[in-house]
């Protein structure tokens, strides 16, 4: 006889959402909330159902949703573990930007120019689903490419939907790379725009006020609400490469 589910995680079923699509839904969370890290197995979908009170298939199917999103590594004998760094594997790709000048051959850091915690601005609250004064920690930070600027990021991280965020030390690791690691998303917004560099931007990418610049706006969700949401300045003379990923060109601003 299969047990009954504790009451706090009793899957509620509807004409509009399967069992399935519940049991996918539970697991993300854990995954979201860091019960299940990256790289660790999961339990069987034979424990699974017994958990979840369900038929092995419907686990299995809820379980392969996932894989399909990128948050589960499924293999035969080896059994489903949560992927590493998922959200590099969903519908567009998020890249780590130290892996991107790595991979041209430059030697990468970055420097954080500011970091607080903040009310986030109202236009910005309106167009990511929060209540206007939520405090979100806002910060700005340059990546550099052998010493010199490859772009600069203004964002704004949520902490409720990024568990683990308070004992992070931003200055040793970017935050592009510790949210690619550690807060998988469940759909993204990203759009481009050329801006002309205002004094700050000109400032810390070393190039002219009103040089072209590219811009990147993005913003990410999951379960918990939005994660972050950041405008990533180009240095000049940059292109794009596959997937919406960018690579050093030539230095030609500043």
């Amino acid at each position: 006889m299969r047990r009954a589910l504790p009451k706090e995680i009793v899957l509620a079923t509807g004409p509009t959402q399967s069992k399935a699509q519940n049991i996918a839904k539970e697991v993300r969370r854990r995954i979201v909330e860091g019960e299940w890290r990256q790289g660790v197995r999961i339990p069987d979908e034979a424990d699974l159902a017994v958990e979840f009170d369900a038929a092995r298939s419907t686990v299995n199917k809820a379980l392969q949703l996932l894989a399909d999103d990128g948050l589960l590594d499924r293999r035969r004998r080896a059994g489903t573990r949560v992927a590493v760094d998922p959200v590099r594997k969903a519908t567009f790709t998020i890249s780590i930007v130290r892996e991107q000048v790595e991979h041209a051959g430059l030697a990468y850091s970055h420097r954080v120019v500011a970091q607080r915690e903040s009310p986030v601005p109202d236009d910005i609250a309106t167009r990511i689903g929060l209540a206007k004064g939520e405090v979100m920690v806002h910060m700005r930070a340059v990546h550099y490419a052998d010493g010199r600027p490859f772009q600069l990021e203004d964002r704004w991280i949520n902490p409720r939907a990024a568990p683990g965020l308070a004992g992070v030390d931003f200055r040793q690791l970017n935050a592009n790379e510790w949210l690619v690691r550690n807060a998988p998303y469940l759909h993204a917004e990203l759009a481009f725009s050329a801006e002309n560099a205002d004094s700050r931007d000109a400032r810390l990418l070393e190039t002219r006020p009103g040089q072209a610049l590219l811009i990147l706006y993005r913003t990410t969700w999951n379960d918990l609400g939005p994660i972050t949401t950041v405008r990533v300045a180009f240095q000049p003379g940059h292109i794009v490469g596959t997937e919406g990923n960018f690579w050093p060109g030539q230095y030609t601003g500043g």
